[in-house]
């Protein structure tokens, strides 16, 4: 099975490094590395230069972070696609291997895991551990998702359903999961094992503003997908997002 793994880039040089580094150590090598760039200013196109497994790389102006997810979408050839941004990077060189055979022991469409938040300057440092647990589409209700940099999707699920809602500016990963999973019933699994670390930040979590607009997303990605979430859930909502990308 080859495996292509999409990371969006701007003007990331500081952290860039580390997602490349932890792409091209896998002990599993049927990858492709895509890299869409948002026209950096800075020197992140130099290091991804830097690193010859990178499959191809594109840099032009986007419509935001979605827009370059998709673009990578289009353009990838493997079998499951997997979206790792470029300050977050996979936990240890066994991720893929792992999650491939995950994949062939299994019918599942899309398999995710687990993710611990580190601290941006020390990522030794644990700030949260994300631990997702087995899926249950109700679930979805009481305002779970997987771990979005975890996701990793058979390509026809994009090609049956769509990619990325570029209308939703910080909530399209949400909705895209909830589209294929609940709406659309695809077959998931948990593969419980830690698969990515992220650094805390965020663009959904960088003010009190931004953090309520990313609330009143999350209840748009229910609308456009017709989950009728429990009636708590709305007060939840916001409390849960708080910690989960800060």
């Amino acid at each position: 099975m080859k495996v292509s793994i999409i990371t969006a880039t701007y003007n990331s040089e500081k952290t860039v490094r580390d997602t490349l580094i932890s792409v091209a150590t896998q002990t599993y090598k049927n990858v492709e590395h895509l890299i869409v760039d948002g026209n950096s200013k800075d020197r992140t196109l130099d290091i991804v230069r830097e690193f010859p497994h990178v499959s191809g790389a594109v840099s032009e102006k986007d419509s935001g972070i979605y827009d370059a997810m998709n673009k990578g979408i289009a353009r990838a050839s493997g079998d499951i696609i997997a979206i790792l941004n470029s300050d977050d990077f996979y936990a240890n060189e066994n991720v893929i291997a792992k999650v491939v055979k995950a994949f062939q022991n299994s019918q599942a469409q899309a398999i995710y895991g687990d993710l611990n938040y580190v601290d941006a300057d020390d990522t030794s440092k644990i700030i949260r551990r994300w631990k997702s647990g087995a899926f249950k589409a109700d679930r979805f209700k009481w305002g779970w998702m997987p771990p979005h940099p975890s996701f990793f999707v058979r390509k026809e699920l994009y090609q049956q359903f769509g990619n990325f809602n570029t209308v939703l500016r910080s909530a399209a990963d949400y909705e895209l999961m909830l589209r294929f999973l609940y709406r659309n019933h695809a077959s998931a699994q948990h593969l419980p094992e830690l698969l990515v670390n992220m650094r805390t930040g965020g663009n959904s979590n960088s003010s009190l503003k931004n953090r309520l607009r990313a609330n009143r997303e999350d209840r748009r990605a229910w609308q456009l997908n017709e989950v009728k979430p429990y009636f708590f859930t709305l007060w939840l909502k916001p409390l849960r997002k708080i910690p989960q990308y800060f």
